[in-house]
């Protein structure tokens, strides 16, 4: 081989840039051996590359999603069943007057026994009453009622109590009609002498009287324009002329009101007859009110056993 000196500087030079260009770059191929670098790569410097930062993002836990108003209701659930807790054991250590207070506003909680009517203006004024005279009066009417030739008769049928609202006085039909003919607001005779007996006495108090009309649940057929309504309010009526006829002062009767089958005495079943009947009720006097003593809540026809009351 010849060796000429031109060809072997050439080379060399060749050889030189190649490494020059290798240190630079720092490439190579795949057998090992240095990349050429290009002539135009020569002055350039291949800046040194900074690791790039690793970011981690993390979610914050929050508040999960929104769970109802269930614990709401298990709550006052709760709440409640203290406060009747607290009120159960508040009650058994109260003494008889509280607790009779307590029953009593269950019984009637919207306080119709203390109204005793409007007056004659209409003011609707609440009048505050008395219980004075109630329980001699009520003895009064049960001895002059056992005079009467047919009391053994009725006295299953009558009832006399000292309410909250004054002296009730009750006269209860039977199937067959005791006091009024069935179906109609005529009296009988033995509601007439009953009627007339009781208005003797009850003239001789200052007291004002109130007389309802009530019938059982089974409806009125003899005409189609004349319900238990009318007949409640008709017998009513009639009672209220029969009374002032016989004793009861002008004036006395302010009240004289039909009820139907609206405030049943047996309410279990309410086809019984003693449903229909005519109330008589004595109002209190307005003065202060004074407690009654229970032997005295008794019926006419065995003093020493209360009315039955379904």
């Amino acid at each position: 081989m010849v060796k000429d000196p031109a060809r072997l500087e050439a080379m060399a030079d060749i050889r030189r840039r190649t490494l020059v260009g290798v240190t630079k770059i720092g490439r190579h191929s795949n057998d090992g051996f240095p990349l050429m670098a290009s002539p135009a790569s020569d002055m350039e410097v291949v800046p040194e590359q900074k690791p790039r930062p690793i970011i981690i993002k993390r979610k914050v836990a929050g508040h999960g999603a929104h769970h109802g108003g269930a614990w709401k209701v298990a709550y006052a659930d709760f709440v409640t069943a203290m406060m009747s807790l607290f009120i159960v054991l508040w009650l058994m250590n109260s003494n008889a007057k509280v607790k009779e207070a307590v029953a009593g506003y269950f019984q009637d909680p919207i306080g119709n026994g203390k109204l005793a009517g409007t007056d004659k203006a209409g003011t609707d004024k609440t009048v505050e009453v008395s219980k004075d005279s109630m329980v001699n009066l009520k003895r009064e009417l049960e001895k002059v009622i056992k005079t009467l030739p047919k009391f053994q008769a009725m006295k299953d049928q009558i009832s006399i109590t000292i309410t909250s609202e004054g002296l009730r006085i009750e006269l209860m039909e039977t199937k067959k009609g005791m006091f009024f003919e069935s179906g109609s607001a005529e009296a009988t005779d033995i509601g007439v002498s009953l009627l007339r007996l009781v208005s003797g006495e009850l003239g001789k108090v200052p007291n004002r009287i109130l007389i309802e009309g009530h019938t059982d649940a089974a409806p009125y057929v003899k005409s189609v324009t004349y319900s238990n309504w009318e007949l409640s309010s008709d017998r009513a009526n009639q009672a209220r002329k029969l009374m002032q006829a016989s004793g009861l002062r002008t004036g006395q009767v302010f009240q004289v009101r039909g009820f139907a089958d609206q405030e049943l005495r047996n309410v279990k079943d309410p086809t019984d007859p003693a449903n229909r009947r005519i109330t008589v009720i004595v109002q209190y006097l307005p003065q202060a009110a004074n407690t009654v003593p229970p032997s005295e809540k008794t019926g006419v026809g065995d003093p020493e056993k209360p009315p039955i009351h379904h």
